[in-house]
C-alpha cells in the first residue's frame, strides 16, 4: 500500500520529479538523467501501474485519493498530496486531470524483438511533435497495428505530453529506437516486412492499392517538414499516398497516419488489443 505523505512546501526536495513540467527540454534530460517518465490523469496513471510500469511517486491533491485507492493499494511508492494551487506552483500549470505519476523508465527493447511478433508496424522517421507522437501510437493500436519503429531523432513516446494524447496506447504497443537509421529499411526486409512509404511524392500510388494479402507491412511516416528523407523514399517497397480533393495536398502527420491504419488495417486480428478509449 502507498504510502500517503500530505506535503505544504511546494519546494520539498522529494518532489523534484515533478519541477518545471512545462519546460520541454529541462524534463528531457531530467527524465533520462532519473530514468523515470511522468504520467497524467486518472486513467492514464492507472494504465501505466496496470500495463506493469513501476511507479517511483504519485502526486495528487485530497480529492483523487479516492478515485485512485486500488492502484495506490497495489504499491509502495509514496504519495505526495498537496493542494491545487501547490501543485501548480510546482509543475507550472493546473493539473485539471488531477493526479500525476513518477514512473522508472523501462529499460530499452530491441528492434528485432518487437518485429518478431509483429504483423502490422508503424515506422517513425524523425517525428519531433509529442503529441503526433502520441496520436499516432493512439491510432495504431486502435486499428490493429502490432509495433512502432521510431528514428533516433524521433520525439519520446514517454514523455508526459505524447503519453497523455495516446491515452495511455504508448503502454500497451511495443515499440524500439533504431539507432542505426541507415539500415532500417534493410532490417524490416530481414524481417519479411512489405514497406509502405507515405508520401506525397510524384509516383506514389493510391493507398488503396496496396494488395490486401501482404503478410507483413510496416507503414513508413516522416516529419511534417521534410516528408521522408531519401534513404527511405528509395529504399521502401511501395510509395503510397492518400488521395485527395482538389487543392488539398496533404494532411497532417498524425491524421494521415490514422487514414493509412484504417486502409491497411489486418483483415483478421485474433490478438486485438481492446480498443483505446
Amino acid at each position: 500500500m502507498a504510502m500517503i505523505v500530505r506535503l505544504e512546501d511546494p519546494t520539498d526536495p522529494r518532489l523534484a520529479d515533478y519541477v518545471h513540467l512545462r519546460d520541454v527540454q529541462l524534463r528531457q534530460k531530467l527524465e533520462a538523467d532519473h530514468g523515470v517518465f511522468l504520467a497524467e490523469g486518472e486513467k492514464v496513471v492507472r494504465r501505466a501501474v496496470e500495463s506493469g510500469h513501476t511507479p517511483a511517486s504519485f502526486l495528487m491533491s485530497e480529492r483523487w485519493l479516492l478515485g485512485l485507492s486500488d492502484v495506490l493499494d497495489s504499491t509502495e511508492a509514496p504519495c505526495f498530496v498537496l493542494s491545487d494551487d501547490a501543485i501548480e506552483s510546482i509543475t507550472g500549470f493546473h493539473v485539471h486531470r488531477g493526479a500525476l505519476a513518477a514512473l522508472e523508465r523501462p529499460a530499452p527493447t530491441a528492434a528485432a524483438d518487437v518485429l518478431r511478433l509483429a504483423q502490422r508496424v508503424i515506422v517513425m522517421e524523425d517525428l519531433a511533435d509529442h503529441a503526433n507522437v502520441g496520436a499516432i501510437f493512439r491510432s495504431a493500436a486502435a486499428l490493429g497495428f502490432d509495433a512502432v519503429l521510431l528514428s533516433p531523432r524521433c520525439a519520446d513516446p514517454l514523455y508526459r505530453r505524447a503519453i497523455k494524447v495516446s491515452m495511455g496506447a504508448v503502454f500497451g504497443l511495443p515499440y524500439a529506437r533504431i539507432d542505426d537509421w541507415y539500415d532500417a529499411p534493410d532490417l524490416l526486409r530481414a524481417a519479411g516486412f512489405t514497406t509502405c512509404a507515405l508520401t506525397v511524392g510524384a509516383g506514389a500510388v493510391p493507398i488503396d492499392d496496396v494488395p490486401s494479402d501482404v503478410e507483413r507491412l510496416a507503414l513508413v511516416v516522416g516529419s511534417e517538414g521534410h516528408g521522408l528523407s531519401r534513404r527511405w523514399e528509395d529504399g521502401a517497397d511501395l510509395r503510397v499516398t492518400i488521395p485527395m480533393t482538389a487543392g488539398i495536398d496533404s494532411l497532417n502527420a498524425a491524421a494521415s497516419v490514422a487514414v493509412a491504419c484504417w486502409a491497411l488495417r489486418p483483415t483478421a486480428t485474433p490478438h486485438r488489443r481492446p480498443a483505446v478509449e
